[in-house]
């Protein structure tokens, strides 16, 4: 850091006059006033330990504006707490959600800060989740005060409410790590015990020391049968209700059968107990399907699944009076009101108001629109910078939104002819192994053989179809640990395997292929100031907007302009000593300059202007540009053999654009999410084998339409939720990287099948032939066992060649 960086978040601290603050002895540099006063902040409550140990630069506040204020206390109503406070012990509690965490500095401060607000009784943030729990006194403090406390150290807060689908989810992932604790320590429990009599390790021990070790073994064996085993017994008695056998079917047979022989040796007596393979069985099975699991749990499936979408509370509108209530309750008809940043819970048309509707959920259009009394606005849409009333036409499930979900939820209940052509396979080998012991044992008896039994246990554990059981599951587990470090993240046990036959890769544009958000692409200078001033004059006038055009301005050096009035569908004015400076489209401009206006060229996105009272400046052209890897990953799939195409609902113009400089195979634009998806059943019928790329809510059926979907690390929660992969960090290349590791996959899979194949055609007749022992039969099927799971390990290592990293940020830190 240079001593023209800004001390607190690292960024470039050039404004004119410096902004500076003695802090030891030192003069420290700042980027904006923000920064100062979060740094004044942590320098008065002895908190300067956050600039010793932080590992990366804070991030810049920004101010809060009077509607951010406004938004903030209404959390202070009863009504809207019900969600997200609960009372304990004389206090509430509050679950929140923390932006702008970076690293384990940032969490220090928080909870230092928040410690010494007044009313707080605890708090404490999660780093994995970014989840915090603040627990305080409303008698000493509304919880509106201590948001606005975090707001001011440059982090952000907002509720986190957990949905059904996570908690059930969150219960399952703290059920299964439970059985897997217990199936390990009773493995390596009972294989202490097992192999020194295996082995003979140990001499000269008493039949009641053998003994001693057969009940003990009882004893470590029965809570994994009992519990950890329980869900393979639970599935098995489902499958046979149902007629539909699955592998649970033998696996519980086979964990069942060798307990129950293994305790009536235990207190009968016999030659062997078979309780280490019961353990070890149980155990490696639970892994796999944990990890599973685990995947799910981690890939971005937080409480706020919904929430950004479909608002749990509305503002009535009643004459005069505004009322919150409950958006179950809104009827059509009714009025209600919504500010500046609140997300639309209805379908409607608007009464009162002008403003700009940011619609990308539903349409993919990235730019905001603006709308007008008497347009039509839908649920989903977030709205701008002015207070819209709006008529509800439709409410509840009746929303274009709730027709989306719908639309989701009819073609993830449609099961692919390959998933059922495996279902027929799987239930063909079970009934072939559920005849195979009866028969075995049918035979020995009736050749009068006393160690039937014996024999027909050893056919039955050394034909157990463990390895073959193991083949899938922990290939994917060992593949998925590797994409999870690359950032590709699967959060369905069937991706891996689906991604191998892929020919056909789509993407949407806005937030997938393109950055999802407006960037400056091109300066014009037509007067008489630099570019450096221009930029900083825009800035200086954008800072107090909140129209997304104005956060392309926000990270930049800011002039002194002063007395900013905010022009509704114009753009902005302001005073810089003597001189008025304006800034906004072209027609805005043209009607406070008298000089003539300069002539525009043509150019896809936003043009604004800036000019002083006296002359044109400069003209800004924004747009939303493509990802930095974009166009080598388009490339590297087609060198594949893979055929891309774009598919997205942009109605300006930019999709042909986007897909000739990216040189993607073919365009669609202007698609409806409906479109999207007779696009793909098209793609189907001509037997391609399809991958969907996409970011927004309007891409969720056609994910769901396609055999495999992957949402971008930045997407909605909702479209995480739905998908069978996400990419955490956004980095395109890394979808190559996932389809040549699918490949490598369904390698090692057909090797362990394979390897289970032989190792059951030469162990089986020599089981049904009694020359293998049970003790043998256990040992065998262990080594088999192990012999897939180490083939499976070789797809964790590290590729060769990697993609350098951008820091982590969000779900990317649960890696």
């Amino acid at each position: 850091m240079t001593s023209q960086d800004c001390f607190h978040c690292g960024e470039p601290a050039d404004g004119k006059p410096p902004i500076t603050l003695e802090l030891d002895g030192t003069t420290r540099h700042f980027c904006c006033q923000g920064c100062k006063a979060v740094c004044q902040t942590i320098h008065s409550e002895g908190l300067t330990g956050f600039y010793d140990f932080r590992t990366k630069p804070a991030v810049t506040p920004k101010q809060l504006t009077a509607a951010e204020l406004n938004r903030i206390r209404e959390l202070d109503h009863p009504l809207i707490q019900e969600s997200f406070v609960a009372p304990v012990k004389g206090a509430q509690e509050a679950q929140l959600l923390i932006g702008g965490i970076t690293c384990a500095a940032c969490i220090w401060l928080l909870e230092n800060h928040m410690k010494q607000q007044p009313g707080v009784v605890s708090f404490s943030v999660n780093h994995t989740t970014q989840r915090a729990r603040l627990v305080w006194s409303p008698d000493q403090a509304p919880l509106s005060d201590l948001l606005i406390a975090i707001h001011e150290l440059g982090y952000t807060a907002r509720p986190y409410q957990a949905d059904e689908a996570e908690q059930a989810l969150k219960a399952e992932h703290r059920s299964m790590l439970i059985r897997v604790a217990i199936a390990g320590i009773g493995s390596f429990q009972s294989m202490m015990l097992a192999f020194p009599l295996y082995f003979e390790l140990v001499n000269d021990l008493s039949p009641e020391f053998v003994s001693f070790f057969r009940w003990f073994s009882l004893l470590v064996a029965t809570p994994v049968v009992l519990y950890s085993a329980a869900p393979f017994f639970r599935n098995a008695r489902r499958d046979i209700q149902s007629r539909h056998l699955t592998m649970d079917v033998p696996v519980a047979i086979a964990i069942g059968l060798a307990y129950l022989a293994s305790a009536w040796v235990t207190i009968v007596g016999g030659e062997e107990v078979y309780f280490e393979s019961v353990c070890m069985f149980t155990f490696f099975l639970l892994l796999g399907r944990y990890i599973e699991v685990q995947a799910r749990y981690r890939a971005g499936l937080t409480g706020n699944a919904l929430a950004g979408f479909q608002p749990t509370v509305a503002t009535r509108v009643s004459g005069d009076d505004t009322d919150i209530v409950p958006a179950h309750q809104i009827r059509p008809g009714d009025i209600v009101r919504v500010r500046p940043g609140e997300t639309l819970p209805v379908d409607g048309e608007i009464v009162r108001g002008e403003s700009t509707l940011n619609e990308a959920a539903l349409t993919g259009e990235y730019l905001p629109e603006t709308r007008y009394p008497g347009d039509t606005v839908h649920a989903g849409s977030v709205n701008g910078e002015n207070p819209l009333d709006v008529r509800v036409v439709k409410a509840g499930a009746q929303t274009r939104l709730s027709g989306i979900l719908r639309v989701l939820d009819r073609v993830q209940s449609e099961k692919p002819e390959v998933a059922m052509m495996a279902d027929r396979m799987a239930g063909k080998f079970v009934g072939r192994v559920l005849i195979l012991a009866p028969v075995v044992w049918i035979g020995w008896w009736l050749a009068g053989a006393d160690n039937a039994f014996d024999i027909t246990l050893s056919v039955l554990v050394v034909t157990c179809p463990c390895a073959l059981s193991l083949a899938t599951p922990t290939a994917i587990t060992s593949a998925t640990v590797r994409l999870r470090r690359l950032g590709f993240l699967p959060t369905r046990g069937h991706t891996l395997e689906s991604m191998n036959t892929i020919d056909t890769v789509v993407f949407d544009k806005t937030g997938t292929l393109t950055r999802g958000e407006l960037s400056l692409t091109g300066t014009e200078l037509v007067g008489s100031m630099d570019e450096k001033t221009c930029l900083q004059l825009a800035a200086g006038l954008e800072k107090y907007s909140e129209h997304p055009i104005a956060r392309v301005f926000y990270r930049r050096t800011t002039a002194a302009v002063e007395d900013v009035e905010n022009h509704l569908g114009g753009g902005l004015s302001g005073q810089l000593g003597t001189m008025t400076v304006f800034i906004g489209h072209r027609g805005f401009v043209e009607q406070h300059v008298g000089a003539p206006a300069p002539k525009s060229g043509q150019h896809q996105g936003i043009e604004i202007w800036l000019a002083s009272d006296r002359e044109w400046l400069a003209c800004f052209r924004l747009d939303d540009q493509p990802r930095d890897d974009a166009r080598a990953a388009i490339k590297a799939l087609q060198e594949s053999g893979i055929r891309t195409l774009l598919l997205s609902g942009d109605r300006s113009g930019h999709v042909e654009q986007v897909a000739g400089m990216l040189g993607i195979d073919e365009a669609i634009g202007q698609a409806s999410p409906e479109e999207k998806l007779a696009v793909l059943r098209k793609l189907e019928s001509e037997g391609r084998q399809i991958m969907m790329v996409g970011d927004g809510l309007n891409d969720l059926p056609s994910m769901a339409g396609a055999g495999i979907s992957v949402a971008m690390g930045t997407a909605a929660d909702l479209t995480q939720l739905k998908a069978d992969a996400v990419l955490l960090n956004g980095q395109l290349l890394q979808l190559v990287e996932a389809l040549k590791t699918s490949r490598q996959t369904r390698r090692i899979i057909r090797q362990n099948l394979w390897w289970a194949l032989a190792y059951n055609v030469c162990a089986l007749p020599l089981a049904a032939a009694g020359m293998v022992p049970p003790w043998l039969a256990a040992i065998g099927m262990s080594l088999s066992s192990l012999v897939v799971v180490l083939n499976a390990l070789r797809l964790g290592k590290a590729p060769k060649q990697t993609v350098q990293h951008n820091p982590a940020v969000g779900a990317q830190a649960l890696c």
